[in-house]
């Protein structure tokens, strides 16, 4: 692994994870006194994964490789759920590729029809990095006019912190925007060797607080299913779930689609929406790349 491109990721995951847990949560006695560090110490998680201290020292130093078994009892002592063992597999090198050329991603014609059959629905296609790589007309009318965002920047995660008005139209910002970090350290997780990745990570940690603040607390998740709350200036209030469907022919890509449930305030003004859009064109898909 190329530890300029991904400097002892797997040793801050660790120390992230270890802060997180009590020895009464991992069932050691806790004898009440103060301790000098945040969590489990290093030798109380080398105790529970039946390794040494220096061992276990030497793998969060990133002065040591793991074994697949050693990874396993890690991820059990720490309590990880399946995504967090997975990202513990992938950035100790278990399941990394090697440095690859990436092509740029196209979104075929066939997907760019669903879209504009999407008349009532928001929806969008993502890349990797969460680049923005196609919508619809609904999704810049909820969200924002895609096309009038140069290119480089027209990422979701990077216009959720520095888009005012994708601060403004979430009701529950911070929310979205920690589950958007995880998402997108799931994502690097996948491909340490990711110049792209590495630059976007880099950009929005000077630029925002939070996102520096939230990168550092190596939390993943993945982007499948979810709900959201908005607050539109034409809409109205609306709660709404979406969900992520991986692409036939290139699983880098996503279709997002936000729905509302039929019957509700939701639904209407997603109906709404879509006639307001319909008479204003208020934007355009993106042009054939």
């Amino acid at each position: 692994m190329d530890a300029d491109a991904h400097p002892n990721e797997l040793g801050e995951f660790l120390k992230a994870r270890r802060a997180e847990l009590s020895p009464r949560t991992v069932g050691l006695p806790d004898t009440g006194a103060k301790r000098r560090v945040r969590g489990l110490r290093r030798e109380e998680v080398a105790l529970l994964a039946s390794i040494s201290t220096d061992y276990y020292t030497r793998l969060e130093q990133g002065r040591r490789q793991a074994s697949a078994t050693v990874l396993d009892a890690l991820a059990r002592v720490l309590h990880l759920n399946d995504e967090e063992r997975a990202y513990l597999l992938e950035v100790a090198g278990k399941t990394a590729a090697q440095p690859r050329r990436q092509a740029a991603q196209a979104v075929r014609p066939q997907l760019r029809r669903v879209l504009d059959e999407l008349t009532t629905s928001p929806a969008l296609v993502l890349g990797r990095r969460m680049d923005i790589l196609a919508w619809n007309p609904m999704a810049a009318a909820l969200l924002t006019d895609f096309s009038g965002i140069p290119e480089k920047y027209r990422n979701y995660a990077w216009l959720l912190f520095s888009d005012p008005a994708m601060r403004k139209i979430h009701v529950h910002w911070e929310d979205m925007a920690r589950a958007c970090v995880a998402m997108l350290r799931r994502e690097a997780g996948r491909d340490p060797h990711d110049q792209h990745m590495a630059r976007l990570v880099g950009e929005l940690s000077i630029a925002d607080d939070d996102f520096r603040r939230w990168w550092g607390d190596h939390r993943v998740a993945s982007r499948t299913r979810g709900n959201k709350v908005l607050r539109h200036p034409v809409a109205g209030e609306l709660t709404l779930d979406w969900d992520a469907l991986s692409v036939a022919g290139d699983p880098e890509q996503q279709l997002v689609v936000w729905t509302a449930e039929p019957g509700t305030p939701s639904h209407d003004a997603l109906r709404l929406l879509a006639s307001w859009t319909a008479t204003t064109d208020r934007s355009a898909a993106p042009p054939e790349r």
